[in-house]
């Protein structure tokens, strides 16, 4: 339907509606964008907090790892690390980027 609109208005939106078929929605930039139950890796830990990278790597939340968001409650995200499951704040998923 969508196809058949921008047809009858040449040149109208074009750019827009190829700008959003190319985008990849699996593609999540921090933990806080991901979806649900799909897996990623980790590509970083962007925070300035110490305290926060040190806590993420007790979970097993480092560059390279696998990681798994399973829900979203309210601000917090669980995730899956390891076979392991564990509850992080909005805070902490936006510091984990994802690749």
């Amino acid at each position: 339907m969508s196809q058949l609109i921008l047809n009858m208005f040449p040149g109208k939106g074009c750019s827009w509606w190829a700008s959003k078929k190319k985008s990849d929605p699996n593609k999540a930039k921090n933990l806080s964008e991901a979806q649900i139950n799909t897996e990623y890796t980790v590509k970083e830990i962007d925070t300035k907090d110490q305290s926060i990278v040190n806590f993420l790597f007790t979970l097993g939340c480092y560059k390279a790892q696998k990681i798994t968001l399973i829900s979203v409650l309210s601000e917090n995200y669980v995730i899956t690390i390891k076979d392991a499951r564990y509850s992080i704040d909005a805070d902490l998923a936006r510091a984990v980027i994802l690749d």
